[in-house]
């Protein structure tokens, strides 16, 4: 079968290495590439035969890594943090590419080959951090945004490269060769915002209105890689077009469509890409270069890390921020495998060199979940020995805080419970680490703490010693446990509520000795069944019954099945078997000009006027002498068959009343 037999195999292998670096919790790429090197020719063993066959399908996938990410990007993305993005990351990119340079003359290297490894070096992964972060539970944090802003950057700075770093082959002839790529590349991009921006959304709406999924694809699909297959034809690169595609096609209204449609294959051909990444990894240059690479490596990871750090501190950014994006930030990119492909196919770098990067690569990917999971303790003995750091705190009041409420995180849960406490006159303070959300704090008037709340010196400055309650609104396990474990330490008697975002870590809570948990998503499809079993005109009472009776067995799994929180569940129980309606009274009422003691409304059916709506004005439990006019509004509650009587008084002549009533029927 020749080259179906490889992709075959080559899936197959990937699969299986791909759950093992799942079950390890490491990007799913590196399980990829090492499919990649076992299958590759430098192993022995099972071998995939046709490699240069594999390598020309990579190509598509660069072009559909490029085209996702042109897909991907939105200047919004950029606004919180747009300052270290904008100007910090070129300037992070081009003191590293001096670094690598000047690493890579002490090394013996050329110039071309060293100024590659600098380039190549620049880049971090945007794949590793984001899958990082997910799983330690800091997206969204401060430190996450800083990180992904830079990162969006680089993976922009990698189309000019792969423009730029093939023609230094020949400096001589390369300076008039680039201008004239520039200059291409430049009258490519206008046309493509002048022509594209108006077809391609055009074409892609027409279309989506013939209502084929398929065909649909297929459109996205081929734009992508016609438009890099036009650049390809003018001398440029192949990718660079599939990422301008994207880039014009994410401003239109079908940007978000498209990208959703294009995954799945992005990934698969992303799957050969990295697969091919490995077959050109030799294990036995590995051994016998372990001394240099691993040199490389620390003195790679130790400048990247350092320089992050600085940036972020310079660009103003405090406490736990700098650490986060320093130990976060130090690896190598997927993207620069892309760069040192293209490296390797325009011989500007030797295959030996490629090993050697691609093994170092490798080693600082598996690295940052270990290293980045440090950030918390490391932070902390930097608190221990720098304590004269001082803390950013807003609008506090002139008294010291005591038997206040502690909100842990500023999102919107966080603000909704600020505001209810506000109105009450309960003293409370926030902590945050997101700058935004502090000013937005600050701007509404709340006392707030600009830090980690895991830490204790940021807990000291809460007077956690002194709360009465802590009520930690984020989802993220690793941060919410980080933050009660440290509050525990201090006060043991306070109470804790805390939100939970999966029922799994029920477990985790209680043996920190917090049964007060809130399951957003629980509540929320108690909500949804509520309203499709009202919709199906279920009775109120029979929803009720069946959501509390959830709502029981979620408590159960708690530990607090008894308490005021049941207490509650109880009561919303006895409230709903009132059953409150409301009825509108028309032309020719029997209850017109008449008083609620005149028509003895509950001697005669049973139920029980609570509330009057008249001309938008609510009159809430009116006396016997309240008189009811035309188009009144009345809310009334009692039983079914009360209800069924008052419906009847009101309608003697209609079908339903023309026959006995029977109990429980509800109207």
């Amino acid at each position: 079968m020749g080259i179906a037999t490889d992709i075959i195999i080559l899936i197959l292998t990937a699969f299986f290495c791909g759950l093992l670096m799942q079950r390890l919790k490491q990007p799913l790429i590196l399980g990829y590439v090492l499919a990649g090197i076992l299958l590759g020719p430098y192993t022995g063993g099972l071998t995939i035969t046709e490699v240069h066959d594999i390598e020309l399908l990579a190509e598509i996938g660069v072009a559909l890594l490029l085209f996702a990410l042109g897909l991907e990007f939105s200047l919004k993305d950029l606004k919180p943090v747009k300052h270290i993005a904008l100007i910090g990351t070129p300037l992070q990119m081009a003191l590293t590419i001096a670094f690598g340079t000047a690493i890579g003359r002490i090394f013996g290297w050329e110039w071309s080959t060293s100024l590659w490894f600098g380039a190549l070096i620049s880049l971090s992964s945007t794949m590793v951090i984001l899958k990082t972060l997910m799983n330690q539970g800091w997206l969204g944090t401060l430190s996450s945004k800083v990180m992904i802003g830079m990162l969006i950057i680089q993976d922009l700075a990698v189309v000019p490269l792969m423009i730029i770093l093939p023609q230094m082959n020949d400096p001589g002839s390369g300076l008039g060769l680039l201008s004239y790529a520039f200059v291409k590349a430049t009258l490519f991009l206008l046309g493509m915002l002048f022509l594209g921006t108006r077809l391609l959304p055009y074409l892609l709406g027409s279309i989506a209105r013939l209502g084929s999924r398929e065909l649909f694809i297929l459109a996205i699909t081929a734009i992508g890689l016609g438009v890099g297959y036009i650049t390809y034809l003018v001398g440029l690169s192949f990718a660079f077009g599939a990422f301008i595609a994207g880039m014009v096609l994410s401003e239109s209204d079908y940007g978000h469509q498209a990208l959703s449609d294009i995954i799945p294959l992005r990934d698969l051909f992303g799957l050969l890409f990295f697969a091919s990444v490995g077959m050109l990894l030799d294990p036995r240059f590995l051994l016998n270069n372990l001394g240099t690479i691993l040199l490389l490596v620390i003195l790679v990871s130790l400048a990247k890390g350092c320089l992050f750090a600085a940036l972020a501190w310079l660009f103003r950014y405090r406490n736990v921020v700098p650490l986060a994006v320093g130990l976060g930030l130090f690896q190598v990119g997927e993207f620069s495998f892309v760069l040192a492909r293209i490296g390797v196919s325009s011989e500007s770098i030797s295959t030996d060199f490629y090993n050697m990067f691609l093994t170092m690569a490798v080693v600082t990917m598996v690295l940052t979940p270990l290293v980045s999971s440090q950030t918390s303790r490391l932070y902390s003995l930097k608190k221990k020995w720098f304590r004269h750091e001082s803390l950013e705190s807003l609008n506090f009041p002139e008294d010291a805080f005591n038997n206040h409420v502690i909100i842990a995180g500023f999102g919107h849960i966080g603000m909704q419970i600020a505001g209810v406490l506000k109105r009450l006159a309960i003293p409370f303070v926030m902590v945050e680490i997101d700058q935004q959300r502090v000013e937005k704090a600050k701007g509404m008037g709340y006392p707030v703490v600009y830090g980690d709340g895991s830490q204790e010196v940021v807990q000291e400055a809460l007077h956690i010693e002194r709360a009465a309650l802590l009520v930690v609104t984020m989802p993220g396990i690793v941060v919410a446990r980080a933050i009660i474990s440290q509050a525990r330490k201090t006060n043991e008697d306070m109470q804790i509520v805390a939100r939970i975002s999966d029922p799994d870590f029920f477990k985790v809570f209680k043996e920190l000795n917090v049964v007060d948990l809130v399951y957003p998503q629980f509540e929320a499809s108690l909500e949804m069944i509520r309203q499709v079993l009202l919709y199906l005109r279920i009775p109120v009472p029979e929803i009720q019954s069946y959501t509390e009776t959830l709502r029981h067995q979620l408590l159960e799994k708690t530990g607090n099945i008894e308490g005021d929180y049941a207490t509650l569940g109880h009561m919303r129980s006895a409230e709903q078997q009132f059953d409150l309606q409301w009825v509108e009274l028309d032309a020719d009422n029997p209850l017109s000009d008449k008083t609620i003691a005149e028509a003895e409304i509950r001697q005669v059916t049973g139920v029980s006027v609570v509330g009057v709506l008249r001309n938008g004005e609510l009159e809430t439990n009116p006396e016997p002498s309240f008189r009811l006019r035309q188009n009144d509004l009345v809310a009334i509650i009692g039983s079914p068959t009360a209800r069924h009587r008052f419906y009847c008084y009101l309608n003697p002549l209609s079908d339903k009343c023309l026959v006995p009533s029977l109990d429980g029927v509800e109207l």
